[in-house]
C-alpha cells in the first residue's frame, strides 16, 4: 500500500510539471478577495464569481454572507432578488434563502422541507477593506490561513485600491509583475530604465526575486517621484559613468508569490519598512480562467513630515499607477491572444525568477477542468 502511494504521488508530481501553466486551474481551497467591501451595500445584492461558479454576496445586519447565485426552484440569479434581514428573497417567485443556504420561507408553501437541500453558502470574511469568500471546500476554511497584510492596517500607510479585470489567465498577470525585466513596455510613462536583477528564490509553495533599478534616460514621472523618493525631489539625472551603471544602487524591490497571493515590496536604501508595499490576487472569473479580476492594495507610506503630501498628490499617483497597469493589461492580453491562437504554451522563457514561479504555479494549481 505504501508503495501504491508513492507511486500516485510521484505520478502526480510529473504530471504537474509536464502541464500547460496556461491549464492551470487555480486552488480553490483558498481565501479569496471577491469585492470590495465597499460596494456591498446594506439591503443590496452584489454578484461575482470565482472559475465560472456564480456567487451572490449581501450585508444584513450581522454582516456579509455569500451564496450560490442560483435560486434552487427555477435557476435564476439571487442577484436579482431582494434582501430581507439576513436573507435573500428570489425576484421570481420569492422563495428566501438565509446565510447557510437555506431556504426558510416559501410565500405559498407553509412547509419548506420540499425545497431539498436550499443553495450552496461560501465561508465568508471581511478584512482590509475587501470581501474575501472560501470557494472551496467549506470544512477547510478554518484550517487554512488567511491573509496577512500588516501595512493594511497601519495608519502610516494610505491605500489605493486595485479593482479590475484583464482577458488573459491569471499566470500572465503573475509572471508580468515578476518580471521587472519588461521595463521597455513602460518606456513612455517612465523613460529608460535599467533593471538588476540580485536573484531569486524559491520553496515548495512560493518564488520571489529581488531587483533595483537606475534611470538611464528620461524624466521621472510625478507620481513615481513622490512614491519612491518620499517627497525627496529629484527630477533631474545627473550623468552617469560607467562605474555607476555597473554598481546597482541601495534601493531594492522584492517581489513575491506567496501561492495564490502576490506582494511587491520597494525599500528605499537603508529602509526597514517599505515605501510601498503592494498585495494582489487575481481571480479567475470564467470557468475556462481566460478572464481574471484583480483585487489588490496598494500601500504607500506617508512621509515622516508633512504626511499631508501624500493626500495633496495623490491624484498625480493614482494617474501613473492607472498608467502602468493600462500598459501591463494590453500586453498580457496580447499574450492571451498568441495562446489562444496557438493552442498551447510556446513561450521560450529563460529567466530564472520566472521560471522558479512557473512551477510553483503548476504544482500548487490544479488541472483545469474540461472546457468541451
Amino acid at each position: 500500500m505504501a508503495d501504491d502511494t508513492a507511486a500516485t504521488i510521484a505520478t502526480d508530481a510529473r504530471t504537474a510539471v509536464s502541464r500547460d501553466i496556461r491549464k492551470t486551474a487555480l486552488d480553490p481551497n483558498f481565501w479569496y478577495p471577491v469585492a470590495r467591501s465597499a460596494d456591498v451595500r446594506k439591503g443590496k445584492t452584489h454578484r461575482c464569481s470565482f472559475a465560472g461558479d456564480p456567487i451572490v454576496l449581501a450585508r444584513g445586519r450581522r454582516g456579509v454572507f455569500a451564496l450560490e447565485d442560483r435560486c434552487a426552484h427555477r435557476q435564476v440569479p439571487l442577484s436579482a432578488g431582494v434582501v430581507e434581514e439576513e436573507t435573500i428573497r428570489c425576484g421570481y417567485h420569492g422563495w428566501a434563502y438565509d446565510a447557510s443556504g437555506a431556504c426558510v420561507s416559501l410565500p405559498y408553501a407553509a412547509d419548506c422541507s420540499r425545497a431539498a437541500t436550499g443553495v450552496r453558502s461560501y465561508p465568508c470574511r471581511e478584512a482590509y477593506g475587501l470581501v474575501f469568500v472560501f470557494p472551496g471546500d467549506a470544512a477547510r476554511a478554518e484550517l487554512t490561513p488567511f491573509p496577512d497584510v500588516p501595512s493594511a492596517t497601519d495608519s502610516r500607510y494610505k491605500i489605493r485600491y486595485l479593482n479590475r479585470r484583464a482577458g488573459c489567465h491569471y499566470s500572465f498577470m503573475h509572471e508580468n509583475l515578476m518580471d521587472m525585466n519588461h521595463q521597455f513596455l513602460h518606456r513612455r510613462l517612465m523613460g529608460g530604465i535599467k533593471t538588476y536583477f540580485l536573484g531569486s528564490r524559491r520553496g515548495d509553495a512560493w518564488a520571489e526575486a529581488t531587483y533595483s533599478f537606475r534611470r538611464v534616460s528620461g524624466r521621472q514621472p510625478f507620481g513615481e517621484n513622490f512614491i519612491l523618493n518620499r517627497g525627496k525631489w529629484r527630477f533631474k539625472r545627473a550623468p552617469l559613468s560607467a562605474e555607476a551603471l555597473a554598481t546597482p544602487p541601495g534601493d531594492r524591490m522584492v517581489i513575491r508569490t506567496d501561492y495564490p497571493y502576490q506582494t511587491l515590496k520597494f525599500f528605499t536604501a537603508g529602509a526597514r519598512e517599505p515605501a510601498l508595499d503592494l498585495w494582489n490576487c487575481y481571480i479567475p472569473v470564467d470557468r475556462a480562467q481566460k478572464i481574471n479580476h484583480t483585487f489588490g492594495m496598494i500601500m504607500i507610506k506617508r512621509p515622516a513630515k508633512h504626511s499631508f503630501l501624500l493626500d495633496l498628490f495623490w491624484p498625480a499617483i493614482v494617474w501613473f499607477t492607472n498608467g502602468i497597469f493600462a500598459e501591463d493589461r494590453w500586453i498580457c492580453e496580447l499574450e492571451q491572444a498568441a495562446f489562444d491562437a496557438q493552442g498551447e504554451d510556446r513561450n521560450q522563457e529563460i529567466f530564472p525568477a520566472i521560471l522558479d514561479l512557473r512551477s510553483v504555479l503548476i504544482e500548487n494549481g490544479l488541472p483545469l477542468p474540461d472546457r468541451g
